[in-house]
């Protein structure tokens, strides 16, 4: 059975041409980046290159890159390192109600700590309010940590204007990017962000190596102790060969930029169509427009989304029900939950992302299988 493959948001096959370039530093370039002699300085300049790579697809520089494990790290060292190194400040911070698990239970961490956090609402269509954010702030208020576009319902927040209100109340602005990029043009210095997360293997990178950015300046405590590495904010012997494809992957994703957004809308605007047309009573979830590109994010009344994946499954169909790290949660989506749906609606939702490798021909055989699958649900 050909497998068919709807869950890019969860993470992404490594491209060909990032594995290539990785390779040599399992096998022949398998120098320490921390040691002097001549394979530790190839590994160091690899990284520099990398460094580069990346900083350039954000319009930073290479120095206010650091290489975290993944997003979840990148989250935690921005959002606790910020907390504590500026505590005589003030101990507030504001986020939203619909951001990933890598913030909000390190937002729930802190809070342990002593810390106070503000959850902002947000509309049925996943959007935060300016002016509830605005009125919000207070003396106390160090930092602002809003996610750049929701991983479940693709709403991408209009961070300009929260980047404009974080510079005018002087605050930190740190945003998880780890489904905008590649997905979305970032130049932190032009939106005023200060923080910036992500993670390579959603954008065609390997799993396990991840990047802060950090504006100059910008003071933050490490969380990790050990060694001095990334300018003794990250302690830990480099991952040189992944820091080499996150690199790779970034860079190609934007060089790529147009052609693959273009695709992944067409086929998201198709898939559209064809399932407000065919099936009844489907409620589309997340912003109209303003959302990631390959994100659909659908309820289907009447079935478990559960029972939806599995027989999706033995059709070859590989998609999620949410986020792919809340994946065996009993509870309902938090942000289904935060914009509005009911328990039950919620529970029978489908998260699909599409990807390069998506075809028109796989969407109709997505479209196909889930008439079939709820039509035998309700002949039962």
């Amino acid at each position: 059975m050909k497998v068919r493959y709807f869950d890019h948001a969860a993470t992404t096959p490594v491209r060909e041409e990032v594995l290539k370039e990785m390779l040599p530093y399992f096998e022949v370039e398998y120098g320490n980046a921390s040691s002097m002699y001549v394979l530790g300085r190839r590994a160091k300049k690899a990284m520099d290159i990398a460094r580069q790579r990346v900083a350039n697809s954000i319009g930073a520089k290479p120095r206010e890159i650091y290489f975290t494990s993944c997003g979840s790290e990148s989250d935690n060292l921005a959002i606790k390192g910020i907390m504590r190194a500026n505590r005589l400040k003030g101990k507030h911070m504001i986020t939203s109600k619909i951001e990933h698990p890598a913030v909000l239970h390190t937002c729930q961490a802190l809070e342990k700590e002593g810390y106070q956090v503000t959850y902002l609402n947000v509309d049925s269509d996943g959007m935060i309010s300016l002016e509830e954010l605005e009125r919000a702030i207070t003396k106390e208020t160090v930092m602002i940590s809003i996610m750049f576009a929701n991983n479940e319902i693709g709403t991408i927040q209009p961070i300009r204007a929260i980047g404009k209100i974080a510079k005018k109340h002087q605050i930190f602005f740190h945003t998880d990017s780890v489904q905008a990029i590649g997905n979305v043009r970032i130049n932190v210095e032009e939106l005023n962000i200060d923080l910036l997360s992500m993670s390579a293997h959603k954008f065609y990178g390997p799993k396990g190596v991840g990047a802060l950015y950090a504006k100059d300046g910008v003071p933050f405590d490490k969380i990790q102790d050990g060694g001095h590495q990334e300018r003794d904010k990250r302690a830990g012997t480099e991952n040189v060969a992944e820091i080499v494809g996150l690199g790779k992957a970034i860079e190609l994703s934007y060089r790529d930029f147009e052609t693959y957004n273009k695709k992944l809308i067409e086929l998201r605007e198709y898939y559209f169509k064809r399932i407000v047309q065919e099936i009844e009573n489907v409620k589309i979830n997340g912003h109209k427009t303003l959302r990631l590109p390959g994100n659909a994010n659908v309820s289907f009344p009447g079935i478990e989304g559960e029972e939806l994946l599995f027989k999706l499954d033995q059709r070859g169909i590989c998609a999620s029900s949410g986020s792919a790290c809340s994946t065996g949660a009993q509870n309902p989506s938090h942000v289904l939950l935060a914009i509005g749906l009911h328990q039950e609606l919620s529970q029978g939702t489908l998260r699909t992302t599409f990807g390069e490798n998506n075809t028109k021909e796989d969407v109709d055989y997505l479209v196909d299988s889930l008439k079939e699958i709820i039509q035998n649900k309700k002949d039962q």
